[in-house]
């Protein structure tokens, strides 16, 4: 984290496109292991039915962060010129010192397994230990390679890398887009950052409070599809009329629709997988699969198809269904 923090910053320094580049080579690199080892470290403490409320409390900070980025990016637009830079520059810089902050914070607070928390007694890790094994059994937790290429050979774990492809694939395109979408409703620039809140904090309401739902009743399928069908409505919205209004509410629903899908898919997927190395080889192929979908996202809507960007909500449309 610290690392891909100092990345972020060192990407309000550049000046050109081959700097930019690097720059964004080195944030994928140090960021890459973030999200797959965050989700694999919530398995290691929780029970498999309690797992999907916590991964979807983290992974809402996703949906809280393109909420009060957009309140952010337009106050630090203010700050074009300071300091010689642009007020993009601020961005990198300011969200990377804070990053840098939060991690040396994680680094002192967090630690790795139940067995080596030290703010649990005794009597509380044994007791941390007894209900992982009860839920788990006695399934190998020994670091043997072989482990690995049962998750590699493993099926079911590639049909979930394609259900977490076809899921970030509209997130990556909504995060990316939704600010220029909500511009060519006719909205200007600093207008449309603030407009794309609200379709932010409606999905991260509806994230955590799904996935609570889906632990409490141990479902996860059921919840999926329903809110894949509502990721499709809300695309429809979209492409379908040129009213601002609807449009509008269409982002909405698009945003409810997509961002649930991956908590759920990652508790589904890390549930049915036994032995630590395997879940987390199997958890890092699911989000290596979604990573995937976020190259296709970045040819999803092309300037020339604005500013109704049809052929993108249709195409999202078909990777949704």
């Amino acid at each position: 984290m610290f690392f891909w923090s100092a990345a972020m910053i060192a990407q309000g320094f550049v000046s050109n496109y081959s700097g930019l580049m690097a720059t964004r080579v080195f944030l994928g690199v140090f960021e890459g292991g973030l999200f797959p080892g965050v989700n694999y470290y919530i398995s290691q403490w929780y029970q498999r039915h309690e797992c999907g409320f916590r991964m979807a409390l983290f992974f809402s900070a996703a949906t809280l962060a393109g909420a009060f980025g957009g309140i952010l990016a337009r106050g630090i637009a203010e700050m074009s010129g300071v300091g010689g830079k642009s007020a993009w520059s601020w961005i990198f810089i300011l969200e990377g010192i804070l990053s840098i902050l939060v991690s040396m914070i994680a680094y002192w607070c967090i630690y790795d397994y139940p067995a080596t928390a030290t703010f649990l007694s005794t009597k509380e890790r044994e007791e941390v230990e007894r209900r992982l094994t009860e839920d788990h059994g006695h399934l190998s937790n020994d670091f043997d390679t072989k482990y690995v290429w049962q998750a590699i050979k493993d099926w079911k774990i590639y049909i979930f890398m394609f259900i977490c492809m076809a899921g970030f694939c509209p997130i990556y395109s909504f995060a990316l887009f939704l600010p220029t979408i909500i511009k060519n409703m006719g909205y200007s620039a600093n207008d449309a950052q603030l407009m794309s809140v609200p379709p932010y904090v409606c999905a991260c309401f509806f994230t955590i409070s799904a996935s609570w739902y889906a632990d409490r009743v141990r479902k996860r399928g059921i919840f999926m599809l329903g809110f894949q069908l509502i990721a499709i409505a809300g695309f429809s919205m979209l492409a379908a009329t040129a009213k601002p209004r609807v449009q509008y509410a269409g982002t909405v629903l698009a945003a409810i629709g997509i961002y649930p899908q991956i908590p759920l898919g990652m508790a589904w997927n890390s549930a049915n997988i036994g032995g630590s190395l395997k879940r987390g080889t199997g958890i890092a192929m699911q989000v290596m699969g979604g990573n995937c979908g976020g190259i296709i996202a970045s040819y999803v809507y092309i300037s020339r198809d604005g500013p109704r960007y049809i052929k993108g909500h249709c195409l999202l449309i078909a990777i949704i269904a």
